[in-house]
Order: C-alpha cells, then structure tokens, then sequence
C-alpha cells in the first residue's frame, strides 16, 4: 500500500488561498442570483469549478477527478448561453465528468451492501421523472435529456461505493439538474430558481470532489468513519 506524500507549506498555503478563492466566488455567485444581479452570476460562473479544479490539483488528486471538475466547468461555460446547441455541448461536457467520476467510484469504492434495492429506487426515481417530463420536453431535447438522466443517475448510485457524504452529492446533482429539466419544461419551480439550481449543484460538486479525495487518500483528506480508505495506488 503507497501512502501520499504530505503537501509541502507553500503547496498547502496555495491549497488554503485556492478553496478560500472557491468560497468567495460561490458566495458571489450565490449573493448575485439571491439580490436579482443576473450579471454577477453571469460573470463568476465559469470561475466556480476552474478554481475548484485547481484546489484539487494542489491537493495532488488524482487526474481523472481533476477531469471532471474541468468538464463541470465547460458545462457551465456552455450554458450561459441560451440556445439549444449550447445546452446540448453542455450537457454533452457534463456527462463526460460524470463517466470520470464513476471511473473514480470504482477505482476507489465499494459496492454498498444494499445495492441492489437502492439500485431499485434510483432506477424507479429515473424512470418517473422522465416518464413525467417526457410530454412537456421540447422534442429535440428529450432523447438528449433521457440519455443524461440515465447516466447522471448511475453517476449518483455510483456515489454510494464512498460513503454518505458522497452520496448526498450524487443526490443534490440529481435534484439541480431536475430542476433545470422542470423549468425547461415549463413547469412551476421554488423561487428563486436559478439560486436552487446553482446552490445543490456547487453543494454536489464539493462533496463529490471531496468524498474522492479522501478515498483516493489525497494529503491532508482525512478519511471519513463511514468510507473506505484503498491504497492510493491501486
């Protein structure tokens, strides 16, 4: 079994000053979408997840997770503009970090002892939903979003092989990007939506990114009672 190396001082002050830097653009982010300021929101998006992305860098995390924060930061570059090709490039670069996340939970996790009913309520929270937005989907959009709620949703089930922690951010990707697919549906969502929709989503990429870094031992990512600690090498 390897054991990660510590990070040096100016590695961890970089890392400190990098996740202080995510803090201060989601509270950006966050504070423009809560005060009606669209153009702040607009402004600090496509810095949340390249700063987040280069957190996980200096922790020294492992390339594949480094991967899907960046493609979490193309989809949301991509959807900040307001056409279907763009929605569809973002969606595309969202599923892609998702297939390098559960590369991720299999390389670092465990099957849960209760998969296969879990399995079960994932796959029937999948099947209604789309089954519900399925006639009020623009139809050159339902193909499309059927087919990414299939792997967003196995990326969430994946969550569990790391633990609770983990997992609650598979479930809060699920809920934001449910509630994109409502108001692209047109149907009535809690106010303020875009504030909803940006709070689970950067709450499931913080949790996600750090339930793998513990896992995969990363310096200074103390693991979690309920989540298993492989060696970093396997």
């Amino acid at each position: 079994m390897s054991t990660a190396s510590p990070l040096t001082p100016r590695r961890a002050l970089a890392a400190r000053l990098l996740l202080a830097a995510f803090a201060v653009v989601v509270a950006l982010d966050l504070g423009g979408l809560l005060a009606g300021y669209p153009e702040l929101h607009l402004a600090v998006k496509p810095l949340l997840l390249s700063v987040l992305a280069a957190w996980v860098a200096v922790r020294g995390g492992p390339p594949a997770l480094i991967a899907a924060a960046l493609f979490g930061w193309g989809g949301d570059t991509l959807l900040r503009f307001e056409d279907d090709t763009a929605f569809l490039l973002g969606m595309g670069s969202f599923a892609v970090g998702h297939l390098c996340y559960l590369r991720l939970f299999a390389r670092y996790g465990t099957v849960p002892r209760r998969a296969l009913p879990l399995g079960a309520a994932y796959a029937a929270a999948l099947v209604l939903l789309v089954a519900l937005l399925w006639p009020d989907l623009p139809a050159g959009l339902r193909l499309p979003v059927a087919g990414y709620s299939l792997l967003l949703t196995t990326m969430a089930f994946g969550a569990l092989r790391l633990g609770a922690a983990t997992a609650a951010g598979g479930l809060l990707f699920l809920l934001s990007d449910a509630l994109i697919a409502m108001n692209i549906a047109e149907w009535h969502t809690p106010a303020p939506h875009d504030f909803w929709v940006m709070s689970t989503y950067l709450a499931a990429q913080y949790l996600l990114v750090t339930g793998v870094l513990r896992a995969a031992g990363a310096p200074g990512a103390a693991a979690a009672p309920d989540e298993p600690r492989p060696a970093v090498g396997a």
